[in-house]
């Protein structure tokens, strides 16, 4: 009986290793990538690098506001702590140049760095996991190949027991494969390239995909929106009502490669840097091949699903100088904030004739009742460089309160999106600290 008790632990901790370093093996084939337009296999690797660091948007983790490109620095603020994105110039101090090729393609596949510690996946080797190795190191081609930056990175400051990076071993083990993309078979070339693209290079479902209890992608319900740093990541899947299943492909490439689309509204965010720094520069090829392959997943409706009215009787009682009648007494507060700093960009009608980024009918932040991303934009503004001209929207961080950023707020939602809005002074409180 004795032996029984002295081998159960010992076969049970057996077992629970071999276990461990099953579920966090590294899967060590290459991987072949479907063929991108952008990145033909005729040009050189460092060109080719370049492409793929573009679709992957490397630069915008991995430069803080005013830095040097590739730098690192920029904070991940998160519930348990904040992380900082990784120098990932080839300086060899505080850099990546001491990183071998095999080095390079760990930290990517299986979020391993070069001295052996674990990657948090704030860097999302959860995606690149699947790209080949050989774009992997295209990339680092590229990386290698531009100025090196001497900046050291700033030391996590997380919570126990999230600072214990050994411990990301049983995260991966919970909740990370390592493999390669494996083209589908019974789909079309477009599809397969557009897949890779989405789920690998861009990462999309990073951010439009809802995170579980462990802080993982869950899967389940893929691309159907998240909240990112107090953004608002939109429904992608192809569900008509509330994804982008009624979208039409021209809308959806215009979306995509500059950012707006006409009764849809502008990007904004996260969505905006990335057409900014990546989607903009993609191949027209490769962005159609995008859009083929966000036609075919799956309808899902999402935590916070939201519905567009992109006619709403507020709008159509209004002109494009005057506010429409019989505004609720409790949003004039909110009218009369937006009559003295939105209305002459904006207009009552929501038209934007100055622009075709400030156009707000149909646009999914205006008819979220949750207010995320209006307050968002009202307290940070945009400046972006799109198809070369300027995309600006000034800051009301330091010129409106708390109180005043929520009335503004419900009042675009209900004028524009016909919807009662929810947002409260605590909100966007919070909001200011994101």
């Amino acid at each position: 009986m004795k032996r029984i008790v002295i081998l159960a632990p010992v076969c049970a901790a057996i077992l629970g290793t071999a276990a461990y370093f099953y579920l966090t093996r590294s899967d060590p084939t290459p991987g072949t990538a479907p063929v991108l337009a952008g990145a033909p296999a005729s040009a050189s690797k460092i060109v080719r690098g370049a492409y793929l660091a573009k679709a992957a948007d490397c630069v915008a983790c991995h430069t803080v506001s005013g830095g040097k490109p590739f730098a690192g620095g920029l904070p991940f603020k998160l519930p348990f702590g904040t992380l900082y994105s990784s120098n990932i110039t080839a300086d060899q101090k505080t850099g990546i140049g001491n990183y071998s090729d095999d080095d390079f393609v760990r930290a990517l596949h299986d979020g391993v760095r070069h001295d052996g510690k674990r990657l948090y996946p704030a860097f999302p080797y959860t995606s690149y996991s699947l790209l080949s190795r050989e774009d992997a190191l295209a990339i680092k081609a590229y990386l290698f190949s531009l100025p090196t930056v001497t900046q050291e990175t700033p030391t996590p400051d997380l919570a126990f027991p999230f600072n214990q990076r050994w411990a990301m071993g049983f995260w991966n083990a919970a909740f990370f494969k390592s493999e390669r993309f494996k083209p589908a078979p019974d789909k079309s070339a477009q599809w397969n390239s557009g897949a890779y693209l989405a789920i690998a290079l861009a990462h999309c479902a990073e951010c439009h995909t809802p995170r579980n209890i462990g802080f993982a992608l869950d899967h389940r319900n893929e691309l159907s929106g998240a909240v990112v740093n107090g953004w608002q990541a939109p429904n992608i899947t192809s569900d008509p009502v509330h994804g982008i299943g009624k979208w039409t492909d021209a809308e959806l490439y215009q979306y995509l490669r500059a950012g707006h689309a006409p009764g849809h509204g502008a990007a904004s965010g996260p969505m905006r840097e990335a057409v900014e720094n990546s989607l903009q520069y993609l191949d027209p090829a490769d962005i159609r091949n995008l859009v083929t392959y966000l036609r075919s997943v799956p309808p899902r409706t999402g935590d916070n699903p939201i519905v567009v009215n992109p006619k709403p009787d507020s709008v159509a009682a209004a002109g494009p100088y005057a506010p429409a009648p019989g505004t609720p007494a409790n949003l004039k507060d909110g009218l009369r904030l937006f009559e003295s700093s939105c209305a002459s960009c904006h207009q009552w009608n929501g038209a934007g004739p100055q622009s075709q980024y400030a156009a707000l009918l149909g646009a999914r932040s205006v008819n979220d009742p949750s207010g995320r991303n209006v307050v968002q934009m009202i307290l940070s503004g945009t400046r972006a460089q799109i198809a070369g001209a300027e995309v600006f929207m000034p800051s009301f961080r330091a010129s409106f309160t708390d109180d005043e950023i929520a009335q503004l707020s419900n009042y675009v939602i209900y004028q524009f999106g016909s919807k009662q809005g929810k947002v409260t002074a605590a909100d966007v409180a919070k909001h200011r600290q994101q």
